[in-house]
């Protein structure tokens, strides 16, 4: 699995462990909904500022968006 895809996995997981919309995600960090949607499907890679941006939005240390889960 690329880093794409396990950032698409964990960010869309925060989002629903908060009862975010993309829209609401999108807009706390200052962000168009399409862009955090292509994120979340692995379509586009963030840059390392947005990585921030929505670690910021999620409230969580940015390693957790890029770090594979232990199954």
């Amino acid at each position: 699995m690329d880093l794409k895809e396990v950032m698409a996995i964990n960010m869309r997981r925060l989002r629903h462990e908060q009862n975010l919309t993309q829209e609401e995600l999108a807009a706390r960090a200052e962000l168009s909904m399409r862009y955090v949607g292509s994120i979340e499907r692995a379509r586009v890679a963030a840059s390392v500022s947005v990585l921030g941006r929505l670690a910021r939005a999620l409230d969580v240390d940015p390693c957790a968006l890029i770090t594979p889960r232990q199954r």
